[in-house]
Order: structure tokens, then sequence, then C-alpha cells
């Protein structure tokens, strides 16, 4: 299933520890990755936003959290690449109300709370993410289905198999 957070999982760069398995995984991404995914980022926006709406006040942490989601999502269409690194992200993305947030962040104010009207700026610009997602998934290159299925298989099988 185009599940983005089982591949940001497997993607990310911050690994304790590998395996010849994990490896093997990773050269599958290509494989993996569908148009579909962009379903799963687009839920997840619309649960992430609802949390950070729910919040009095609402906080800058949070806030980011629903611009890496949706900005991945934007990236994963248009490239085809997992990540899910919020300042490499922008550096595509250019948005300077997000650097703001990550100092926000970094300096330590990732708690503190936003004003109301920063906080309806934020819900257009979540809005106009959220089209430009659909629109980076309608005009993405990506296929519709995995082709990696055969060969997750054989991996599965020769994984059970191991004593």
């Amino acid at each position: 299933q185009p599940n983005g957070y089982v591949l940001e999982q497997l993607c990310s760069p911050l690994v304790v520890s590998s395996s010849p398995a994990h490896r093997e995984l990773l050269t599958l991404v290509p494989q993996i990755v569908t148009r579909a995914h962009a379903r799963h980022y687009l839920g997840f926006r619309a649960t992430q936003w609802r949390l950070f709406s729910k919040e009095t006040p609402p906080r800058v942490k949070p806030l980011l959290y629903v611009y890496r989601v949706l900005l991945t999502g934007i990236h994963l269409m248009r490239t085809g690449v997992v990540q899910a690194n919020l300042t490499a992200l922008n550096t595509d993305a250019r948005l300077r109300h997000v650097d703001d947030l990550i100092a926000r962040k970094t300096s330590g104010d990732e708690q503190g709370a936003l004003a109301d009207a920063d906080v309806a700026f934020h819900a257009s610009e979540m809005a106009r993410l959220r089209a430009e997602l659909e629109n980076a998934a309608a005009a993405s290159a990506l296929p519709d289905e995995p082709s990696a299925r055969p060969a997750l298989h054989d991996l599965l099988l020769r994984l059970r198999a191991r004593p």
C-alpha cells in the first residue's frame, strides 16, 4: 500500500544499523513509489492540520510538521525521491515563512504560540500547498502501480528461508 511514512523510515539518512536486506529494499524504492502516494500525504496533511487547529494556543512545531508533510508529498510527486527534511525541501520551495518558522524552532521557540493573523495566513498557505500537491500528483510521471511486487515477494521469501 502507498504509505509515505514507511518510505520515509526506509529512506531516512538517520540509520543506526543497516543490513543487506535494508540495502536491497532501498534499491527497490524507485519501483515502489507511485502517484497514489499523494493520497497518503493529502490524508496525513488533513490529520496534522486538524491536530494543529485544535491547539490552544497554536504552536510552531506542529505547524512545521504540516508544512513538512505537504512539501514531502509535492517533492515526491515531482521527483520520485523521498525527502523528509524540511530544511532541504524548503531550499527548493523557497517559502520565507517556513524559514522563519524553522528559525523559531531552532532557537528554542518551537513550543511558541502563533498570533491569530499568522494562523489565518498559514491556513491559506495550507490550502495553496494542498492544491499544489494535487496538481503535482495529476502531472506526475510516476506510475499508477508499483512494479516492485515480484522483487519484494522474492526478498520476503529469501528472508523467511534464512535460518
